[in-house]
């Protein structure tokens, strides 16, 4: 059947009597004649916004009918957690190239926006898609619950205006949970901290202003916002900042690190005087034989993980000469769980120079002379912090009557550091992240009955961890976390799958197997709190390669000889699909979700730079050649292996294969079980 594609990209549009900050309250919501499937979405922050889209749209691309879809934000602007949460200075932490909207770009020529802008880029995108009307801000769902007499089938919305009690009721055929990750803040105990003047979770802090002057500031965990906490109190009138840590992190640059060669030579001595190679490190990397043309056994196995763990190592000791992170001389991450596998990079570096500042090689020795002769042939800038610094500390165990800190003997430098010292913090910010939390699932405050089929959660969809296997119309959307990557795009890719699985399973052309899954999930420590995090490049293309989305060497010939006559763009289009990113942009070319305006956007000059714009040795050779001529060669021994032991198993199924009446043998169900951190997690599968 001929597909119906979206509309090319239009230029942006003024959305007409609204203004940023005061976006319409209670829009209408659009009759449509004899919706097919009724669709509620919680949450309006990226997740939920592309979920909206992609569902209004759906019928154009999936030859369906309409669909009516609701969406509810309990607060007065779209964009989640950027909305409500962020705070001075803040910006993205992905670059805008990777974490912007397939076909909806952003104007300007920053590689990493402000969270500002980026909520006004929601505000813009729900204009240009027409979604207002189909939101209701300032709405809080109280309960979902299962449709009385329905065979199970279909849900029943409970919810309230922010300024009402009267609550109202909305039946729907399915639900798309979009509330994100970032909403319930989690706080530790600490014994004695009502001891401290002033404490706040992370996500109450707005300013530097709340830090006052002169005063003692502790900021507990340190990962992204950690730093960009303890980075705003240290560039504040504070006396001393400290930042606490469990177990260390590992500081990721946003940028390929592009050291300068024999910057000795040259008297590169600061930051000022090294040209930044200015890619973005999360769309430097080349996809074709680690994503696209990987074999399953190379993919399966640890050889990947380990080839970037030997790759990572090399590049940082060379660029700053420390394993521990970019330019970090303290906190590393302990040894069993430094591994790329198992870590997120944390991507919000300005505070480095002012953590490793006391900790870089300063006294003669050994240590010293290979600093200084590997920073003459090879250094990143260092930059000067005018004199401050940023104090690690272990965790504090607790905080004594007098308000003095005493901190976890961890064993590392740091501890011998602080130990002797007298720490009375004025303020203390906990930056500890948040807690998932569904309270509108499972819950009897709908006013239904408690014995109906439960929920399941995020945690429990066993489908590329967006639904689960028996609850198909629940979907679970953004609850994933990258390594390295965008949560945006990890979103985007998530509603393409779910909704067509939804309204037309039939485009899906092949089983979502189980098996396919492992490859692209970390593997954190046994009990470690964070167990929702992929690899993004491995996840998206798996995805797309479930929608058929994921253009091959022949879809791409295929594309190119239909613009023969613009040899350029189509040049710019095999580079971009060959040593380019996994972008969104590149899975609207074919599949269910194909846009007529992806090609042009792909090979625009947007895109094009990721390309032009990196080095020729830490860029192209280091993070594109070098590991093509690794893996390639590698997936083609295992296709041969694999094709060898294929035949032997074909030669040999007469004898082993068929049972003695000449049929088939039974078609069976079988378990798949993955080992991760310990656990066996058994998921069932088709034995076909």
């Amino acid at each position: 059947m001929p597909r119906t594609s979206v509309r090319p990209l239009l230029p942006r549009i003024p959305y007409p009597s609204l203004s940023f900050d005061s976006p319409p309250i209670l829009p209408r919501v659009l009759s449509t004649p004899s919706p097919i499937m009724k669709v509620a979405i919680i949450g309006g922050g990226p997740a939920g916004l592309v979920t909206l889209k992609y569902l209004k749209e759906a019928h154009k691309s999936l030859a369906c009918e309409p669909v009516e879809a609701r969406l509810f934000e309990y607060h007065e602007r779209v964009g989640g957690t950027f909305a409500a949460r962020t705070y001075e200075d803040a910006e993205l932490v992905s670059s805008r190239q990777l974490t912007m909207f397939s076909d909806f770009r952003v104007d300007g020529p920053e590689d990493f926006i402000a969270a500002e802008k980026y909520v006004k880029y929601m505000h813009d995108y729900c204009t240009r898609f027409d979604l207002w009307p189909h939101i209701k801000l300032r709405t809080r769902v109280v309960a979902v619950n299962r449709r009385a007499g329905a065979d199970g089938k279909g849900h029943v919305i409970t919810y309230k205006a922010q300024d009402s009690q009267t609550r109202h009721e909305w039946e729907c055929d399915a639900v798309a949970v979009c509330s994100g990750l970032h909403v319930d803040p989690c706080i530790p105990h600490i014994p004695g901290i009502e001891n401290v003047p002033m404490t706040i979770h992370s996500s109450q802090f707005k300013t530097r202003k709340q830090f006052g002057e002169d005063k003692t500031v502790m900021v507990v965990g340190i990962g992204e916002t950690g730093s960009d906490m303890a980075h705003l109190a240290v560039t504040s009138p504070t006396r001393r900042v400290l930042v606490c840590h469990r177990d260390g992190f590992h500081s990721g640059p946003q940028r390929n690190p592009g050291p300068a060669l024999f910057p000795i030579l040259r008297g590169l001595k600061d930051e000022e005087h090294f040209k930044d190679p200015g890619i973005p490190i999360d769309v430097s990397r080349a996809n074709i034989f680690d994503t696209a043309y990987v074999h399953p056994i190379l993919r399966n196995s640890m050889l990947l993980w380990n080839y970037y763990d030997w790759y990572i190592n090399s590049i940082l000791w060379l660029s700053g000469g420390s394993t521990a992170g970019m330019d970090q001389w303290c906190g590393e991450i302990s040894r069993e769980r430094h591994h790329p596998s198992k870590i997120f990079f944390n991507k919000s570096t300005k505070i480095i120079p002012y953590l490793s500042q006391p900790y870089r090689p300063s006294q003669p020795g050994k240590d010293l002379w290979l600093f200084a002769l590997r920073s003459a042939i090879v250094q990143r800038p260092f930059v000067d912090t005018k004199g401050r610094h940023v104090d690690l500390a272990p965790w504090p165990e607790e905080i004594d009557s007098d308000g003095y800190v005493r901190f976890r003997n961890n064993g590392r430098p740091e501890y011998e550091r602080m130990k002797n010292e007298k720490i009375k913090p004025d303020i203390v910010v906990f930056a500890t992240g948040y807690s998932q939390s569904f309270p509108f699932l499972n819950t009897t405050d709908g006013g239904k009955a408690g014995g109906e089929r439960r929920y399941p959660i995020a945690s429990e969809a066993d489908v590329r961890e967006v639904w689960k296997r028996d609850d198909p119309t629940v979907g679970f959307i953004g609850f994933l976390r990258p390594s390295f990557g965008a949560i945006p795009p990890l979103a985007e890719m998530q509603a393409q799958l779910w909704i067509v699985n939804l309204l037309a399973p039939s485009k899906i052309p092949r089983p979502l197997l189980a098996e396919d899954e492992p490859h692209y999930r970390l593997l954190p420590p046994k009990g470690w709190r964070i167990t929702y995090g992929v690899d993004h490049e491995s996840y998206v293309y798996q995805l797309a390669k479930d929608l058929d989305s994921a253009p091959g060497l022949w879809d791409v010939f295929g594309l190119m000889a239909r613009r023969f006559t613009r040899p350029v763009a189509c040049w710019k289009l095999f580079i971009l699909w060959a040593f380019g990113a996994n972008l969104t942009t590149k899975f609207r070319l074919q599949g269910p979700w194909q846009w007529d305006g992806a090609q042009d956007l792909f090979v625009s000059e947007e895109f094009w730079q990721t390309i032009t714009r990196r080095p020729i040795f830490w860029g192209h050779f280091a993070v594109s050649i070098l590991p093509m001529s690794i893996f390639g060669p590698l997936s083609l021994l295992c296709w041969i292996y694999a094709t060898i032991v294929g035949a032997g198993s074909w030669l040999l199924s007469p004898i082993l294969g068929s049972s003695h009446d000449g049929t088939e043998p039974e078609r069976k169900d079988v378990k798949m079980e993955v080992k991760s951190n310990g656990t066996k997690l058994t998921r069932c599968m088709s034995s076909q």
